[in-house]
This record gives structure tokens, C-alpha cells and sequence, in this order.
């Protein structure tokens, strides 16, 4: 049996990212940012078509989100931050916190969020993981824009399947 499957595609051309980017560990951010818009122009997306803000924390990155969702601007997302396992249970009120956040803005507007917000035990670990997974966000943020688009072709086909065969009743 044959199936059909969609390929991952990395073109970046014509989107449009928006990034929100804690200033918490504002080290540790700004290289993932960095590494992150670095990507996005080698994937084809252009300077223009991306805006950055930026937030206190961790707990206010889905609050930004949810207001550029709200602006039908954005192709996709991406949520940069970094969470450093501390003394006390913060670590994991803040953690859980915004990854549920960032996931419910993603789902309520079906728009992709990149979510690179790091949770590390120590510095170290944050310092070492920041350019790859700002890299990565970037990479997933084209990708699930692309599909998105794709997905919503598929829809936009079954309704004029639909218009089609009601005009022949």
C-alpha cells in the first residue's frame, strides 16, 4: 500500500516569525536569540518579516504570545527563555507554568510555537544548549509554519470539493 506524506520543508521564504525573548538570564537569552534569528535568515526568512520583543521572565512570555497570535501577523512563533533549577520550588512553578502557557496559546490559535525555553540544572548546562536549541526553534518554527499551511490547504480543498458537488445537486 502506497501512502501520502508530506516532506518537511525548511523555506523559510514569505513567513512571517515573531519571537518573544525573556530577559531573566539575559546571557543565556540573548545567544539563544542570536542563534535563533541567525538561523531564521539562512532558512530564507527576511529581517523584516521579523519582530522581536522582549519580556521579564519566563511566566510573561504567554502573555506576548497570546498578543501576536492575536494580531493574525505571524506565520509561527518562537518562545526563547531560559529556567535554572534553583533552591527552592520555583524552578518548577515557573517551568510548568510557561511551557503550559506557550503550548495552550499555540493550540488556541492554531498557530506554531517554537518553544525553546530552557530548563537546566545549573548555568553550565543553560550556556552549553543556548545556540543549538535557538537554532532548533527556528528550524521547527519554518517547518510547522510550512505544514500549518499546507494543513489548512488540504481544508480549503474538501470545501470547494464540497461547493462543487452542492452546485451539481
Amino acid at each position: 500500500m502506497e501512502i501520502g506524506q508530506y516532506q518537511p520543508e525548511l523555506d523559510g521564504e514569505g513567513l512571517r516569525v515573531g519571537i518573544v525573548q525573556a530577559r531573566f538570564n539575559d546571557a543565556v537569552c540573548t545567544a539563544l536569540r542570536d542563534a535563533a534569528v541567525a538561523e531564521l535568515d539562512r532558512l530564507g526568512v527576511e529581517g523584516e518579516d521579523v519582530l522581536l520583543v522582549t519580556v521579564p521572565g519566563a511566566l510573561e512570555i504567554p502573555l506576548a504570545l497570546q498578543k501576536m497570535a492575536e494580531s493574525g501577523q505571524f506565520d509561527a512563533l518562537i518562545a526563547l527563555g531560559a529556567v535554572i533549577r534553583g533552591e527552592t520550588y520555583h524552578f518548577e512553578l515557573v517551568s510548568n507554568e510557561s511551557g503550559a502557557g506557550i503550548t495552550r496559546i499555540g493550540l488556541d490559535f492554531g498557530l506554531p510555537i517554537a518553544n525553546a525555553v530552557l530548563t537546566t540544572e545549573n548555568d553550565e548546562q543553560a550556556e552549553v544548549r543556548a545556540a543549538e536549541k535557538g537554532r532548533d526553534a527556528a528550524r521547527v518554527a519554518v517547518e510547522m509554519a510550512n505544514l500549518s499551511e499546507a494543513l489548512d490547504a488540504l481544508r480549503s480543498e474538501d470545501e470547494e470539493d464540497e461547493d462543487e458537488e452542492e452546485e451539481g445537486r
